[in-house]
C-alpha cells in the first residue's frame, strides 16, 4: 500500500509502488483532509445536494440534471483507454478507503446528521466537471444578451471579464535571465474563495523503476494526479483561463432532447458535444519529462480552454492554447475544432505571460470577451525591468510579482478623484488610507451610477436563479467603471457631475486602511444553502490587492469591499532547485475546522509568502493518515 507523509503544513507526500498505487494513495489522502467536501463534490456530480441541505440545492440539481452533468461524467469514463479507467478507479477505490477510515471527522456531515457515501468510478470526472462548467461563459453570454436587447450598440461599455469566471496569472522566464541559469515559472490561479479551498496541494512519488516519477503541483479536490499547475523535476507547468468560447446557449423547443441550462435554452459544451472530460492528459503529465510531454499531454484536454505556460531543465520556454475550441458558421453553428492551436516559443533570455488578456489576432477565433491587459502588462512590464538590484530573477523575485498592488486603469479614474487622493500612488496595500479612501468613493460613484434609469431594463430576474449572480446591474457597473468613465457620458449619464456626488457621500467618513474592510471572505456551502453556523470561524485578515491588481483579491465595488475572490493558490516552479521555489494556499491541507492544518498557511498567504516545498523525506513524517 502507497505511503502517505506530510510536511510541517499537513501537505501530504505519497508514495507509491506503481502508478495505481500511488492513485490509491492520493484518493486516500484526499478522503483523510476533505471528507466532506468530497461528499459534497459527490452529491454535485450526481445532481443530489437538496437531499442534503434542502431546497437550497434544489438549482444545482435542476442545472445537473438539465445540463446531463453525471451523464456527461459516465460517457467520458468510458471512453478513456484501459490504462486510464483503471488510474481514475484506483483513485477511486482509495477516496472509499479513506472515506471509511475518516468516518465521524466531518464537522458538516455531523451537523446535517449524514455520512459520506462511497464514489462509483466515473465521480471524479462529475466532480471536475461539476466545478468547471460554470466558469466557462454560460451565464456571460445571456447576460450579454439581455445587455444588447436592452442597451443596443453601447452594450459594450458594460461587457468585461466576467466576475465568476476562473481568472489567473502565469508566467515564465527563460535561463539566461535567471540566477540559477534555469528557466523559472509562476503564477495564481483566480476564482471564488471557498472553505475548503478548491486545490489540495500533493507530492506524487512512483518508485517503479520502469515508470519513475516524482510531481509536486495542485489538484482539483476529487481528481487524480496534478492538472494545471505542477512541478515534475525536470518540467513545470501552469495555466490561466484562455476565456474562450467552448459553450453555447440557443433557443430550443419543446422537442429539444439535448442538454438545457434553462426552459427554452438548449446548451452545447464541448465535453457534451466530445464525451470527454480530457482525463486522458492526467497520466502523461505525471510521466512527463520535457516541455514537448506537457505540451503533448495537452494534446487530449477539452475543457476549461487553458493558456498553457511550460518550461524544462532543457530551457525550452513555451506558451500554447489548450483545450477545444468549436469553430463556427456564419450563423453561429459549430462546424468543428480549432486545429491551428496558436504557439510560441521565448529564448533563453525571454519571456512568456498570460492573464487572461486577449493575445493578438489569434484571440478572434477563441473568444469574446477577455480580461482587461492590465495585469499582463504590468507583469510584462516588471519581467522587462529585471529584478530588484539588478543580477538574475530569483525565486523571491517572482514573489514580489506576486505583491504587486498597482491597480490597474487607476489612470483612466484619477481625474474624477477627490482632490485629496489626485497624488495617491494607486497601490492596494491593506495599510492604505488612500486606498481606503479611493474604494469607498469608487462604490458610492458605482451605486450612483448603477441606480440610473438608463439600466431599468436590465433589472429583471435572470433566466434561472442559479444565474441571478451574472445579472446584477450593480456588480455590472462596478467591474465596467473605467470604461464608462472613459465613455464621458454613456447612456447619457454625467458621470463627472455623479462622481463629485460620490465625494459628497464620503466626505464625511472616518479615515480608514483598505484592509480593514478588504477582508478575507470564503463562502462556505452552509453560507449559501443552509445558513446554519459553522464553528470555528476561518480568521479574515485584512489582505492587499484588488480585482485589476496582479495580487488579485478582488471586491464588488458598490456591493463590498471583502474579498470574495483571488488567488486561491501561488506558486513558484524553480527548474534549477525544486525545493528553491514554493507555493501556498488561503487556508490549509485539510478541511476540518479546528484541525492544526486547516488554515496554517493563511497568515503565510495574507502576507504575500510562500510555504516550502520539502524534497527531502528526512523532513518529513510517515503518518498513514
Amino acid at each position: 500500500m502507497a505511503r502517505i507523509y506530510r510536511d510541517s503544513y499537513g501537505i501530504p507526500h505519497v508514495r507509491g509502488a506503481d502508478v495505481l498505487d500511488l492513485a490509491h494513495g492520493q484518493g486516500r489522502a484526499c478522503a483523510h483532509d476533505r471528507a466532506w467536501q468530497l461528499e459534497w463534490l459527490r452529491r454535485r456530480a450526481t445532481g443530489t445536494t437538496a437531499e442534503l441541505v434542502g431546497a437550497g440545492g434544489e438549482p444545482w440539481d435542476r442545472f445537473a440534471a438539465s445540463a446531463q452533468v453525471g451523464e456527461t461524467a459516465r460517457r467520458a469514463f468510458e471512453g478513456l483507454d484501459e490504462e486510464f479507467r483503471a488510474f481514475v478507479t484506483a483513485y477511486v477505490d482509495g477516496v472509499n478507503a479513506g472515506l471509511a477510515e475518516a468516518e465521524g471527522t466531518a464537522v458538516e456531515l455531523a451537523e446535517l446528521g449524514a455520512t459520506a457515501q462511497p464514489w462509483e468510478p466515473w465521480v471524479p470526472l462529475g466532480a471536475f466537471h461539476a466545478q468547471q462548467v460554470l466558469f466557462g461563459t454560460l451565464g456571460s453570454q445571456l447576460w450579454h444578451r439581455r445587455l444588447r436587447e436592452v442597451l443596443g450598440d453601447d452594450a459594450h461599455l458594460l461587457e468585461r471579464e466576467d466576475e465568476h469566471s476562473a481568472g489567473s496569472n502565469a508566467w515564465a522566464v527563460g535561463g539566461g535571465r535567471t540566477a540559477s541559469g534555469r528557466p523559472m515559472v509562476g503564477g495564481d490561479p483566480h476564482r471564488t474563495f471557498e472553505s475548503p479551498g478548491v486545490y489540495h496541494q500533493v507530492r506524487l512519488v512512483c518508485d517503479d523503476p520502469d515508470d519513475r516519477l516524482d510531481v509536486a503541483g495542485f489538484s482539483f479536490c476529487g481528481t487524480p494526479g496534478v492538472q494545471h499547475f505542477a512541478h515534475a523535476g525536470d518540467v513545470a507547468w501552469a495555466i490561466t483561463n484562455a476565456m474562450a468560447d467552448y459553450q453555447a446557449v440557443d433557443a430550443v423547443g419543446p422537442d429539444h432532447d439535448g442538454p438545457t441550462f434553462a426552459p427554452g435554452l438548449g446548451y452545447r459544451g464541448a465535453s457534451e458535444t466530445l464525451g470527454d472530460l480530457g482525463f486522458a492528459a492526467l497520466l502523461p503529465l505525471l510521466r512527463a519529462r520535457t516541455a514537448d510531454d506537457v505540451d503533448a499531454a495537452f494534446d487530449h484536454w477539452v475543457e476549461p480552454v487553458n493558456n498553457l505556460v511550460v518550461a524544462d531543465v532543457l530551457g525550452t520556454v513555451r506558451y500554447r492554447l489548450a483545450g477545444k475550441v468549436p469553430t463556427r458558421d456564419a450563423d453561429g453553428g459549430w462546424t468543428g475544432w480549432l486545429a491551428d492551436v496558436h504557439r510560441e516559443d521565448a529564448g533563453p533570455d525571454g519571456h512568456v505571460v498570460t492573464a487572461n488578456e486577449r493575445r493578438g489576432p489569434q484571440s478572434a477565433d477563441v473568444g469574446t470577451w477577455f480580461a482587461s491587459a492590465h495585469r499582463a502588462r504590468r507583469i510584462d512590464e516588471l519581467l522587462e525591468g529585471g529584478p530588484d538590484g539588478g543580477g538574475g530573477f530569483a525565486p523571491a523575485d517572482f514573489e514580489r510579482i506576486h505583491n504587486d498592488t498597482l491597480l490597474g486603469d487607476v489612470e483612466t479614474l484619477r481625474p474624477l478623484l477627490p482632490e485629496a487622493l489626485r497624488d495617491w500612488d494607486g497601490r492596494m496595500d491593506a495599510e492604505s488610507v488612500e486606498a481606503g479612501a479611493f474604494a469607498a468613493w469608487r462604490s458610492a460613484l458605482v451605486r450612483r451610477i448603477a441606480e440610473d434609469a438608463a439600466f431599468d431594463g436590465l433589472r429583471a430576474p435572470a433566466p434561472d436563479p442559479l444565474l441571478q449572480p451574472w445579472f446584477d446591474v450593480t456588480t455590472s457597473v462596478g467591474l465596467a467603471l473605467p470604461s464608462l468613465v472613459a465613455a464621458g457620458t454613456p447612456f447619457g449619464i454625467d458621470v463627472p457631475a455623479l462622481a463629485r456626488l460620490a465625494e459628497d457621500d464620503v466626505a464625511d467618513a472616518p479615515p480608514t486602511p483598505w484592509g480593514a474592510t478588504h477582508r478575507f471572505a470564503p463562502t462556505h456551502v452552509f453560507d449559501t444553502v443552509r445558513h446554519a453556523p459553522l464553528p470555528p470561524e476561518v480568521p479574515d485578515p485584512g489582505l492587499s490587492g484588488d480585482q485589476d491588481c496582479v495580487r488579485c483579491v478582488g471586491s464588488l465595488p458598490g456591493i463590498t469591499d471583502a474579498g470574495y475572490r483571488g488567488s486561491v493558490a501561488r506558486y513558484v516552479w524553480d527548474l534549477a532547485d525544486r525545493a528553491a521555489g514554493g507555493w501556498v494556499v488561503p487556508m490549509g491541507a485539510s478541511g476540518r475546522p479546528g484541525d492544526d492544518h486547516h488554515v496554517d498557511q493563511l497568515p503565510v498567504w495574507a502576507e504575500g509568502r510562500l510555504a516550502p516545498i520539502l524534497s527531502d523525506w528526512s523532513a518529513l513524517t510517515e503518518t498513514g493518515r
